[in-house]
């Protein structure tokens, strides 16, 4: 295979992934205006409907316009050789390999980051404003995108060091090594992601005692589950949509509960919720998620090693001069199919995941009082109701509402 055979293949790639992507969004588009079915035609009043309707199209135009942009500055970046270009700014810059991948990528994070502001900026404060969800400040915007490009300097780019390091140092077996730290970092961040990330952006205050944290505690002790750590974040600092997640293990497993979400609902439907979170505890769907998650990490860095700096990698992308970062950005593009395959497979599993939860949260609670969250969430966000079943399977890591709803109400 020549360099230039393998551009092609990565235009190649670009170019079905987005046609992919648009003929999903064009099935989609067509059944936003089906009838809603029979189990969930009450979620919306009449005109809450139209709302909400009027919301997802215009969502999909936008959404359509910023993925055409994006998709054009990709292909003009590659014909024009620009990761070669950004090499040599980088080279220019250092002479150490491990610095000169650093500020490669951190050249690309920020140039990425940069034209992504403007499309976050409309999103947040014209769409999502417009239809009554935004409560971000400017202020507080700009300081999160400051926070997220901290982050990613620091967290980020200290493993990509280490990715680098660990080339130098074993050459192609590094990724046993990368595979070792990656695995460690994310069991640490599954622990104590609640702790050290999130402080960062919003306020958790501890539940305080009443009749929702006596039921709350009630139940978990009816199930066997050891919960201590019941926290309210303040989710409403940004948006009225409402959301909850366990987090963590042992001792560090805590429930976060957004502040609108026991604003909206019944303090019966906030515990038919947290039954649901509780289900896929029970059922170690975290455990089997973070373990898939380390699987699939360690298959895609040994794929990888059978590549890292070939030179046709880097003759690819318009340089002469093979390395461990050129390298890296040849093979995302063209491990892409892989990774939506994989990625497939896991949201058909993660929707087995979520009936599996329901049904624990039927079984050990309520299903009625579930079934009424749902609806109430699906209808303060203006969720789509009537998605495309081909958009469903390629995008949704939760079923549709309908299916959720129908085999709530099945007999057990």
């Amino acid at each position: 295979m020549t360099a230039t055979i393998l551009f092609w293949l990565i235009i190649g790639i670009l170019v079905i992934e987005f046609v992919i992507d648009k003929v999903l969004d064009f099935l989609n588009t067509s059944y936003f205006d089906k009838a809603l079915p029979e189990s969930i035609s009450d979620v919306y009043e009449k005109d809450e409907y139209k709302k909400a309707q009027a919301y997802k199209k215009e969502n999909q135009k936008f959404s359509q316009f910023s993925s055409a942009i994006m998709f054009m500055v990709i292909l003009a970046f590659l014909f024009l050789d620009g990761f070669a270009w950004v090499d040599n700014i980088a080279r220019n810059w250092f002479e150490h390999e491990i610095y000169i991948g650093l500020s490669f990528f951190g050249i690309l994070f920020l140039a990425s980051s940069i034209l992504g502001i403007p499309f976050s900026y409309y999103s947040t404060f014209v769409i999502e404003e417009k239809y009554g969800f935004n409560k971000t400040t400017k202020n507080t915007f700009f300081l999160d995108i400051l926070k997220s490009w901290l982050l990613a300097g620091i967290l980020g780019g200290g493993i990509l060091a280490l990715l680098m390091w660990f080339f130098e140092l074993a050459g192609k077996d590094f990724w046993w090594y990368a595979w070792i730290i990656i695995s460690l970092f994310s069991i640490l961040m599954n622990m104590f992601y609640a702790k050290l990330i999130v402080p960062l952006f919003n306020k958790q205050t501890p539940l305080a005692n009443g009749s929702l944290r006596d039921k709350i505690e009630a139940y978990a002790k009816k199930v066997g589950f050891e919960l201590k750590n019941i926290y309210i974040i303040d989710g409403s600092k940004r948006s009225t949509k409402a959301n909850a997640y366990f987090s963590g293990f042992g001792k560090e497993k805590r429930i976060t509960l957004f502040d609108t979400l026991v604003e909206d609902l019944t303090e019966e439907e906030v515990v038919a919720v947290l039954a649901h979170e509780v289900g896929h505890y029970k059922k170690k769907h975290i455990i089997f998620n973070l373990i898939a998650s380390i699987l699939t990490t360690g298959l895609t860095l040994w794929i990888f090693s059978l590549l890292v700096n070939e030179a046709l990698l880097a003759e690819a992308l318009g340089t002469s001069k093979p390395s461990f970062h050129l390298s890296l950005v040849a093979f995302g593009l063209l491990y892409s199919p892989i990774s939506t395959l994989t990625g497939l497979v896991m949201n058909v599993i993660s929707r087995k995941f979520e009936y599996q939860a329901d049904a624990f949260a039927k079984h050990t609670f309520n299903a009625k009082h579930l079934v009424t969250s749902l609806k109430k969430l699906s209808s303060k966000s203006l969720s789509n109701l009537t998605p495309h079943p081909a958009y469903v399977y390629f995008n949704y890591s939760h079923p549709p509402l309908q299916k959720r709803i129908e085999n709530l109400n099945l007999e057990s």
